[in-house]
């Protein structure tokens, strides 16, 4: 058990630093849990990116699921169909391998993202990675990789769980789960080898309209853990019915104008939910595209520990 102590909030003081000329910025959407809302999330941050004039490239990890890719394919399809001009990112989906030797499949995989990410940073400002909600290898590629990191959270102690261990009694944090201390040897690494600390952000996803006990107590226990462990709080995007309506045109809240779609015109509801949309993107203090230029190669290349942290 790596012993966590409090320490000065390390993404706190990444927010401070200038940012690094001369490469794309990674930015890696993870935690170990599905159904947070990653892919979603993801679409909706590259798409506000392309529409302040940045270059995007997507990379899904979880290619058995695709729901990234299918996201995209729709918006593609949506756009044919309907005659209309939507920003695209150049996307690739980075299958698992299946080779049956765990260590061939490995060098299969680490082979295929970095070939897969080398591409995207040679075309983009920012490079979006969508990983799987769960331990893989490609997932724990795409962490070393990252400048910032953003984790979903829906806001429930259930999901709260992934990132520590909390009484239930007096809400105390006992101890971080595995995910928050895979993160924390992450960076210490990077740390340890010179390199900059990555922006870890941990955004409370699906919030409901009432404030109630559980989102209170949820918020209390995270703003805890972040004081503990380092890491940025962000508001999310509440629990709305037009994110899932959106997927089959493969739409975001940033794309909805009255006269491009009749059958999702905006309304007041709409308006909010952009508005959370637009904040959340401005929360993960993302260089300006032209302080970001396209590069071959990564901030820093840390060894990758046994168990890292995973999407």
């Amino acid at each position: 058990m790596i012993n966590l102590r409090p320490i000065a909030n390390p993404s706190v003081a990444q927010t401070r630093l200038p940012r690094v000329p001369g490469r794309a910025h990674v930015l890696v959407i993870g935690n170990e849990k599905g159904g947070s809302g990653k892919s979603t999330t993801g679409l909706h941050i590259a798409v506000s990116l392309m529409i302040e004039g940045a270059r995007v490239a997507t990379l899904d990890l979880d290619a058995r699921q695709g729901t990234l890719s299918r996201y995209i394919e729709n918006r593609a399809n949506h756009a044919a169909r309907k005659g209309i001009k939507l920003p695209m990112p150049a996307h690739v989906a980075v299958p698992i391998s299946n080779l049956a030797d765990r260590a061939s499949s490995e060098a299969d995989e680490k082979e295929r993202f970095e070939s897969a990410l080398q591409a995207a940073l040679g075309i983009a400002d920012f490079v979006v990675v969508d990983t799987p909600g769960s331990d893989t290898h490609l997932s724990r590629l795409a962490h070393t990789w990252a400048d910032t990191l953003l984790t979903p959270l829906n806001d429930s102690f259930i999901d709260l769980d992934l990132l520590a261990r909390v009484d239930p009694e007096t809400l105390k944090v006992v101890r971080p789960s595995v995910y928050a201390e895979a993160v924390w040897r992450q960076r210490q690494l990077r740390a340890i080898q010179g390199g900059r600390p990555v922006d870890w952000i941990v955004m409370r996803n699906r919030l409901t309209q009432l404030v109630t006990r559980n989102r209170r107590d949820v918020g209390t226990v995270v703003e805890a853990l972040a004081r503990r462990i380092g890491f940025r709080v962000a508001a999310g995007l509440s629990e709305r019915v037009i994110y899932k309506e959106l997927f089959l045109n493969g739409l975001t809240l940033l794309d909805l104008k009255r006269e491009m779609d009749e059958e999702l015109s905006l309304t007041l509801s709409h308006v909010a939910a952009r508005q959370e949309v637009r904040s959340l993107v401005a929360a993960l203090n993302l260089p300006p595209p032209q302080e970001a230029p396209p590069s071959a190669g990564p901030a820093t290349a840390p060894a990758t520990p046994g168990r890292q942290a995973a999407g």
